[in-house]
């Protein structure tokens, strides 16, 4: 698969390893995937970051993500789902913490393996995003799997990179109208 990566799908791919070590990371995710897109500038995805406002919102994006962190890796909707059945994420995060430390329910906690191995591995939900780039690119006809289909497998997947990325604005539709411009059957569905 890596074969048919553009040069700048491998940057992003290397630039998430970096992004990993960066953070004192066990292991690569979808946060450090998106993270890396940020840093590449030229590309169709650095083109839908600038139009849909976030090259310059990096700081909310990270704040975000912190905040999904410490809520153990919950997304808004997860939340939302539990104060529904009456379950204050806030009150439990703030208690475990308080008993525990800042950061306890962090799923970056755990062992440093890569010290002894030399290097990071992608989490099960970082390769999931590799695969769906492919299932993206080959649904738009393309031979090549560049940075464009990783950010719209990254907006696709449902979790907290997608959950951080619509509440800044970003969702599939979004992204894609912004590197593609609008879809031709958007048009026939009004129509029709």
């Amino acid at each position: 698969m890596f074969e048919r990566f553009t040069r700048g799908a491998r940057a992003a791919v290397k630039g998430a390893v970096v992004q990993a070590e960066r953070a004192g990371a066990d292991t690569v995710t979808e946060e450090h995937l998106l993270l890396a897109l940020l840093d590449q500038e030229g590309g169709r995805a650095s083109f839908a970051f600038t139009a849909l406002g976030l090259r310059d919102r990096r700081a909310s994006l990270a704040a975000s993500f912190t905040e999904a962190r410490r809520r153990g890796g919950l997304t808004r909707a997860d939340t939302d789902a539990l104060a529904g059945l009456g379950i204050d994420v806030g009150a439990i995060v703030s208690r475990v913490e308080g008993a525990h430390g800042e950061g306890a329910l962090s799923a970056a906690r755990g062992g440093r393996r890569w010290w002894w191995s030399g290097h990071r591995p992608f989490t099960p939900g970082a390769k999931g995003v590799l695969e769906n780039a492919l299932r993206v690119a080959l649904g738009r006809g393309d031979r090549f799997i560049g940075e464009e289909h990783l950010l719209l497998a990254l907006t696709a997947k449902p979790g907290v990179v997608a959950d951080v990325l619509a509440e800044h604005g970003a969702t599939y539709a979004t992204v894609r109208r912004a590197m593609y411009g609008p879809d031709p059957d958007e048009g026939r569905a009004r129509a029709g």
